[in-house]
């Protein structure tokens, strides 16, 4: 037998939804559900009667009330804020409202959700993305033709990919003829990265530039080959300083300092 749809109680649903969920007319709060009654840390009796806007940071609050206003003729668009909890923590939010009746009362209903991980993560992302520009342009050119990539102590798989894509490019861009890969920073490997450099090397030779290892130690040369990694076609070194030799850079000391200096 069907379900009449007249019959389901809709203060029901809303009450028990999983996501916060809030109800104000005329600057306020005149119901919450359960699940906002949690995310706001606060007894229900503590939270109706207070404005929505107390929630808000000051600067947000002409803006909000705009917001509002607005709301009580159409569904506002979602925004994203950060908010206030009763306990005086902050937390980020998607807001969404629109209006609603009761009686003969315009109301406006609004869902509140939780965004903290997914800012945090993004936060996250671009702050990773900023490093990985860095290092991909980190080509620090010693002469003409020659410059070394410093890897630095933090390199994961991503920055390793990110690196597989952007290196040859920096290469060609500035011209370099002969890159040294510097391993001076790295204390650890494993087989992705390794992997990764490997195939930075690769795609480097077929572009025709020349490419030396410095730095790798013999534990991390060990670790290399343990992971099937080979880099018998590609000249190692310990030493930047011993890469040029082995280029056949002559320079005197003087250039031996500001090629040092480049390198910090």
């Amino acid at each position: 037998m069907s379900e009449n749809i007249s019959d389901i109680d809709y203060k029901q649903v809303i009450e028990y939804a999983l996501e916060p969920l809030i109800i104000h007319s005329h600057l306020k709060i005149i119901y919450i559900n359960r699940a906002a009654e949690k995310f706001f840390r606060s007894p229900k009796d503590e939270i109706i009667g207070a404005s929505p806007l107390d929630i808000f940071k000051e600067t947000s609050k002409t803006a909000i009330n705009k917001r509002i206003q607005s709301a009580y003729e159409q569904p506002a668009n979602v925004i994203e804020e950060t908010i206030y909890r009763m306990d005086g923590t902050t937390v980020d939010v998607e807001l969404y409202c629109h209006p609603v009746t009761m009686g003969n009362t315009k109301a406006i209903q609004t869902y509140v959700r939780d965004i903290t991980e997914r800012k945090v993560t993004e936060k996250k992302q671009k702050e990773m993305e900023k490093q990985i520009n860095e290092l991909s342009s980190t080509l620090v050119p010693l002469l003409d033709g020659i410059a070394v990539l410093p890897l630095p102590s933090s390199l994961d798989e991503e920055k390793a990919k990110q690196l597989l894509d952007r290196v040859p490019v920096k290469v060609k861009e500035q011209n370099v003829k002969c890159l040294i890969i510097d391993f001076s920073a790295i204390y650890n490997l494993d087989t992705m990265v390794t992997e990764y450099i490997f195939k930075i090397n690769c795609v480097l030779s077929l572009l025709g530039v020349r490419s030396i290892v410095t730095g790798l130690r013999p534990e991390l040369a060990l670790v290399a080959i343990e992971l099937g990694t080979n880099f018998n076609s590609t000249p190692t070194v310990s030493t930047v300083k011993a890469a040029l030799h082995l280029i056949g850079v002559e320079y005197d000391g003087d250039s031996a300092i500001q090629i040092e200096n480049k390198l910090r």
